[in-house]
């Protein structure tokens, strides 16, 4: 396992003034796991997704999957 750091991000859709989580997807190929924190507490625990059930929920959300809010 490499000593790679997180290079977190928002989506691009994230324009509600900071609510809102990061990931880092350039962990995914390393670790096998997609990091998720919120936005607002950087420091707090960071959720480790598996990269599989990640890309998963965002074929979810991209075809309508789960409804709208």
């Amino acid at each position: 396992m490499t000593n790679e750091s997180p290079r977190w991000f928002t989506s691009s859709y994230s324009s509600n003034g900071g609510n809102c989580v990061e990931v880092a997807a350039n962990l995914a190929a390393s670790h096998g796991t997609i990091p998720v924190r919120d936005s607002k507490r950087p420091a707090a625990a960071t959720l480790n997704v598996p990269a599989a059930s990640f890309a998963s929920f965002i074929t979810g959300v991209k075809t309508g999957a789960f409804g709208t809010v």
